[in-house]
């Protein structure tokens, strides 16, 4: 059973599916009204077609205006108080009373219509709750729908990012994935040629593999990484770096390795290493 307390979907209430909702409920009275004339529609008022178009076209446009007005008001007011199931639903009950009363008035002052008014109020509402009822219900599932599909989709794509948490993705020159490490297992990149060699540990073991592709490229696609550009041949993970020493001929980094490994420094990225460590 529905809980009558609940708050209605939070869904119901956005901007998007509120229009939507008021395009999609004045499409279906206009098509519903005019290709199943409902109750007899188009012999109470014996017009052509194409007339019975005119007439409910305007009287479906301007009867919109009551969903319009009434889901304006429900859209502000949900910030002042919680909308609950039973609310929600005695609303929608007005509108469909309201709409309804609108119809009647423009049958008995427009169109002239000779039955007593409470007889016509009681037709247009039943007219009316078909024709609002109907879309409304479809609407709340498709709305449903969409927002599960939306949730499945950010549960998706959460489990993935999760699952690739702490990885760097190398990609060759035709852009395609070829390798995945975790950033605490990277050691560096070594340019040779058209290829470069990525250096990584596995099961606390160095091994390397061979990617075609240039350092050029990889550092313009790794720039928020951990990895550092220091020399033309050589990109460094900045997070196995345990110090940075001044050589014979410039500066060399030493990765925080059993074995020792130094990686040099070109004059040239002096600044960026430099500013790259200062910023970690």
């Amino acid at each position: 059973m529905f809980d009558l307390q609940k708050p209605i979907p939070a869904y119901l209430l956005e901007k998007r599916n509120i229009v939507t909702l008021i395009l999609f409920t004045a499409a279906f009275a206009l098509i519903f009204i005019n290709v199943y004339a409902p109750f007899g529609v188009d012999v109470w008022f014996n017009v052509t077609r194409w007339t019975l178009l005119l007439y409910s076209s305007i009287i479906t446009l301007t009867g919109v205006l009551v969903v319009v007005i009434s889901r304006i008001i429900m859209y502000h007011s949900r910030h002042r108080f919680t909308i609950r199931l039973w609310q929600y639903l005695i609303w929608v009950m007005a509108e469909v009373f309201f709409m309804g009363l609108f119809y009647s008035l423009y049958q008995k002052l427009i169109l002239a219509d000779v039955r007593f008014l409470p007889d016509i109020v009681v037709v247009s509402v039943q007219n009316t709750a078909l024709v609002l009822l109907l879309p409304y219900s479809v609407l709340w599932l498709y709305f449903s729908w969409s927002e599960n599909k939306r949730k499945l989709e950010s549960f998706g794509q959460a489990q993935v990012q999760e699952s690739q948490k702490g990885m760097i993705h190398f990609n060759d020159e035709r852009g395609i994935l070829r390798l995945s490490v975790k950033i605490e297992h990277l050691l560096y990149l070594e340019a040779a040629d058209n290829y470069i060699y990525i250096h990584f540990l596995d099961n606390g073991l160095p091994e390397r593999h061979l990617l075609r592709n240039n350092l050029k490229k990889l550092s313009e696609e790794l720039e928020n990484s951990p990895l550092v550009r220091c020399h033309r041949s050589f990109m460094v993970n900045s997070d196995k770096v345990k110090l940075i020493r001044r050589g014979k001929d410039g500066l060399l980094l030493e990765l925080d390795l059993p074995e020792l490994l130094t990686i040099p420094v070109s004059n040239t990225y002096v600044d960026g290493v430099m500013h790259a460590f200062a910023r970690d």
